[in-house]
């Protein structure tokens, strides 16, 4: 048990590890754009209050934390040239490990979440046959 334990953890440090390395990497003038857009996706999803998959659904709740965001790590670090993700990894274990908060960017976070929401909303009044203005009351 304790043994378990100790590896849940070196899997977490590492996850966050990759985390801050993404982070740095989607900073470097070196990193194509379209690997930065996957870059914020991912790191969003990590810190952002909001899962996929509620937490508190007993199994599937962590279940997408523990796919989602490993996928999205690996497919982010292979868009990434092999130079930048080296010198990111370096400069991430010489940090804290701590990612910078940021206010404005949690609200951009939940901004997105809630039109993310609406438009599944809507989607599925349509393939229910529901009208959009029923459900937005107007």
């Amino acid at each position: 048990m304790l043994n378990r334990l100790k590896q849940l953890r070196l899997l977490a440090r590492r996850l966050k590890n990759e985390i801050m390395t993404l982070y740095l990497a989607a900073r470097d003038p070196r990193t194509p754009w379209y690997a930065k857009a996957v870059i914020a996706c991912v790191v969003a999803y990590a810190l952002s209050p909001i899962d996929l998959i509620p937490d508190f659904i007993p199994v599937l709740g962590y279940l997408d934390d523990l796919l989602l965001l490993p996928l999205g790590i690996y497919f982010a670090l292979k868009l990434i040239p092999r130079e930048v993700i080296i010198d990111a990894r370096r400069r991430a274990a010489e940090t804290s490990n701590n990612l910078p908060k940021s206010w404005p960017a949690a609200v951009i976070i939940i901004i997105l979440w809630l039109v993310a929401v609406v438009i599944v909303g809507v989607l599925i009044a349509r393939l229910f046959d529901t009208e959009t203005q029923v459900l937005i009351g107007a």
